[in-house]
C-alpha cells in the first residue's frame, strides 16, 4: 500500500471503531438524543472531511456536479434529518469503496511501471583516471563510449566495440530467450546484460533511443480514448446534472401534490427518499472501471511485448476482419538464398552471378545482399560507374563499359530485352548485358518457422480474411501462399501499389469491420499509416515502425497478433460487462428509492458495492 492508501486505512479503522460504540453506547446509555447526534459528527468528519473539502472546493470552482458534491449533500442532508447513522455509514462504506479503487488501479499501474523500469538512470563512461563513472544518459552525445557491467541495463542504443555477453530482451519483448552478442553486434537501449561486461559506441542521443520512445509510447497511450471510454465521458457529464435536478424535484413535487390533496405535507419522507436517490446515483462505477478496464488491457498486451499506442486502437483491433500482410520480413524471415543460376549460352554461372552482385554492389536490398554473399568476395576487376536503382524494377549500372541491367521482368520489358521466362518458385533476378539477355538467378526467401501456424490461430479468431502482398513473381508468391495458408496473394506489386491494394479492402470491408495491415515498419510506412490498424513486425529498434504503427510487436513473433486480438476482445467484453451491470443496478434502485421501498443502506450498495464489483471485474484485463 501507498502511504495515502494506508493514511485513509487508518482513518476507516478509527472511524469505524468510533461509530459502532457510538451505537452500543446509545442503546444502554439514557444520554439525550441531540448529544448522540453530536457524537456522531465525529467519525463523520474523521472519514468525510477530505470529501467535504473537495465538494467545497468545487462548489467555489463553480464545478458543482461531482460524485464528492452528491455524497456531501446527501450525508450532511440525512445527519440534519436525523439519520446519523446512516449518514455516518454512507460516507464509511464510500471510503472503502474509493480505497478498494485505489488498489485496484495501482495493481493496473504496477504492470506498466513493470515496463517502466527499463529507464536507466544513469550510463557508465571511463574517466580520465581510468575508472568508471556514473553519468545522466541524456548527457552522452553519440559516439560515446559506455561500459555496462553484468545485471546492469543498456541505457542507449550502439553498437559493440568490446566484449561479449548474453542479453535479456524480455523487459522489451516479453520473452524470456536471451540473445548472445557480441564485438559488432548491435544492441539497444533497454536490455538487460546477464553476463559479460561490454562496452558499446553509442549510435543514437537517449532521447532517440529505442528505450525513449517505448516509454513516450506507453506514456501518452491515455491521450487516445477508445469510444466507450468518450461515451462515459459525456454521460458523466449530462447524468449527474440530471440526477440532481430529479432528486431535487423528488423532494418538492409529490409532497406538494400529496400536501394540495389534503393527504399531509410529507416533507420529510421526500427529502431522505431524494437524498437517497442521490447517493445511488453517483456514476462511480463506470466513470472509473471503463478507463481502468483498457488501462489494464494496455498494461497486459505490454507485458507480453505488445506496444498499444492508445485504448482506441485496442478497442479497434478487437473488429479486425481483414489483415493484410507484407510478405518479407514479415511473414518471411527476409533471409535470401541463391538457389540456382541458369546462364544463357556466352555466359557463365560464375559471369552471371558476379554480375548481378556488382550491379547490386551499393544495395542493401536483403536480394542484394545474398547476392553478394554467394559471388566472389573480390569485385574489383568489375568497374562499377553511373549505378542507380529503378524503384520497383531493379538497378541499371555502367560495368566495365557495359550497360548491366538485373532486376525483374518490368526492367527487361521496359529497356526491351528479350528474355526467357524462369518460372522456378522464389525471387528471380533477370541479368542483361547491353541489352542481350545473360539469364536469370533464382532467389528463395524462408517462411517464418510458426508462420503458418499463427495464421491459423488469426483465422480461428474470426478474422474472415488474410492477404499478402509481395513484389515476389506469381510462382514465388502462389508457393508461399500456400505455404502459409494466407486465403489471398497479390504479387508483382510495386512499393506504392500496396497502399493501393490495401485501400481496395478498406472499400470492400463489412460494416463494423476493421482492416489491419501487418508490415516491418522500415518501407511499409505509408501503408501502416493507411490501414485502419497498422501493426509494425520486426520493431526492435525501428524508428520507422514505432512512429508510423499503431501497434508494435516488439519481436518478430507473428503469433502476437492473435494475442492482441484475444486481448483486444476481452478488454471490450469486460468494459460491456460493467456497462451493463452499473446502469441496470443504478436504474433498478433509482426507481425503487422514488417510490421508497430503498433505504440509505441499499443506496450504499448501488453506489460503492456497484463500483467495487466493477472495478475489481476491469482488474481481470491484467490477467491473459
Amino acid at each position: 500500500m501507498t502511504k495515502k492508501q494506508k493514511k485513509n486505512l487508518q482513518r476507516i479503522v478509527i472511524s469505524s471503531c468510533i461509530l459502532v460504540l457510538l451505537v452500543i453506547a446509545e442503546h444502554f446509555l439514557p444520554l439525550p438524543e441531540l448529544l448522540f447526534r453530536l457524537l456522531y459528527l465525529i467519525p463523520y468528519y474523521i472519514i468525510g472531511n477530505d470529501v467535504l473539502l473537495k465538494a467545497w472546493k468545487g462548489i467555489r470552482n463553480r464545478q458543482v456536479f461531482d460524485e464528492a458534491f452528491l455524497m456531501a449533500v446527501a450525508t450532511i442532508g440525512a445527519m440534519i434529518l436525523g439519520e446519523t447513522v446512516e449518514g455516518t455509514a454512507v460516507m464509511l462504506f464510500y471510503q472503502i469503496g474509493e480505497l478498494f479503487q485505489s488498489i485496484a488501479v495501482g495493481r493496473s499501474r504496477n504492470s506498466i511501471s513493470e515496463l517502466m523500469e527499463i529507464r536507466p538512470d544513469y550510463a557508465n563512461i571511463i574517466n580520465e583516471d581510468g575508472e568508471l563513472e556514473k553519468v545522466d544518459p541524456d548527457d552522452l552525445e553519440v559516439g560515446s563510449i559506455i561500459v555496462v557491467q553484468p545485471g546492469e541495463r543498456i541505457p542507449i542504443d550502439g553498437i559493440i566495440v568490446e566484449g561479449s555477453s548474453s542479453l535479456n530482451t524480455s523487459a522489451l519483448t516479453g520473452e524470456s530467450m536471451p540473445r548472445d552478442v557480441s564485438e559488432g553486434d548491435t544492441v539497444i537501449s533497454g536490455c538487460l546484460n546477464d553476463n559479460g561486461l561490454i562496452k558499446i559506441r553509442t549510435t543514437r542521443e537517449f532521447g532517440e533511443s529505442t528505450v525513449s520512445k517505448i516509454l513516450d509510447l506507453v506514456e501518452n497511450s491515455s491521450m487516445k480514448k477508445a469510444k466507450a471510454e468518450n461515451f462515459i465521458t459525456k454521460f458523466a457529464r449530462y447524468y449527474t446534472p440530471i440526477v440532481c435536478w430529479s432528486a431535487l424535484a423528488l423532494a418538492i413535487i409529490p409532497p406538494v401534490i400529496l400536501g394540495l390533496q389534503g393527504s399531509g405535507w410529507e416533507f420529510r419522507t421526500w427529502i431522505f427518499r431524494a437524498l437517497t436517490f442521490l447517493v445511488i446515483s453517483c456514476p462511480c462505477a463506470l466513470v472509473i472501471s471503463i478507463p481502468l478496464s483498457f488501462f489494464g488491457g494496455i498494461g497486459g498486451a505490454s507485458r507480453n511485448g505488445i506496444l498499444v499506442k492508445g485504448s482506441n486502437y485496442l478497442e479497434a483491433v478487437a473488429d479486425a476482419g481483414i489483415v493484410v500482410f507484407d510478405k518479407t520480413g514479415t511473414l518471411t524471415k527476409g533471409v535470401f538464398e541463391v538457389v540456382d543460376i541458369v546462364p544463357e549460352e556466352g555466359f557463365t554461372e560464375k559471369e552471371l552471378l558476379n554480375l548481378a552482385a556488382a550491379a547490386e554492389k551499393y544495395s542493401t536490398h536483403p536480394v542484394a545482399v545474398s547476392l553478394k554473399k554467394t559471388a566472389d568476395q573480390d569485385l574489383s576487376g568489375y568497374n562499377i560507374q553511373d549505378e542507380h536503382e529503378i524503384s520497383g524494377h531493379g538497378i541499371q549500372a555502367i560495368i566495365n563499359g557495359k550497360e548491366v541491367l538485373a532486376g525483374n521482368q518490368k526492367l527487361m520489358r521496359s529497356n526491351n530485352v528479350e528474355y526467357r521466362d524462369n518460372n522456378s518458385a522464389g525471387t528471380i533476378v533477370y541479368v542483361a548485358v547491353d541489352k542481350q539477355f545473360a539469364g536469370s538467378i533464382v532467389i528463395s526467401d524462408v517462411v517464418k518457422d510458426n508462420a503458418a501456424n499463427a495464421l491459423k490461430e488469426i483465422h480461428d479468431t474470426g478474422v474472415r480474411l488474410t492477404v499478402m502482398l509481395t513484389g515476389d513473381n506469381q510462382a514465388a508468391a502462389k508457393a508461399a501462399a500456400e505455404k502459409l495458408g494466407v486465403r489471398e496473394y497479390h504479387s508483382e506489386l510495386l512499393p506504392g501499389d500496396k497502399v493501393e491494394k490495401t485501400e481496395q479492402y478498406i472499400e470492400i470491408k463489412k460494416p463494423g469491420e476493421i482492416v489491419c495491415f501487418v508490415g516491418d515498419g522500415i518501407n511499409d510506412a505509408p501503408v501502416l499509416s493507411r490501414a485502419d490498424v497498422g501493426i509494425a513486425m520486426g520493431a526492435l529498434g525501428s524508428d520507422a515502425a514505432i512512429e508510423a504503427a499503431d501497434i508494435v510487436l516488439m519481436d518478430d513473433d507473428i503469433s502476437k497478433i492473435p494475442l492482441a486480438i484475444r486481448i483486444a476482445r476481452k478488454c471490450l467484453r469486460i468494459v460491456r460487462e460493467n456497462v451493463i451491470f452499473a446502469i441496470g443496478v443504478k436504474i433498478l434502485c433509482l426507481i425503487l428509492s422514488a417510490f421508497g421501498i430503498t433505504n440509505m443502506w441499499w443506496a450504499v450498495f448501488a453506489d460503492v458495492g456497484v463500483m467495487v464489483i466493477a472495478v475489481l471485474n476491469a482488474t481481470r484485463t491484467l490477467r491473459i
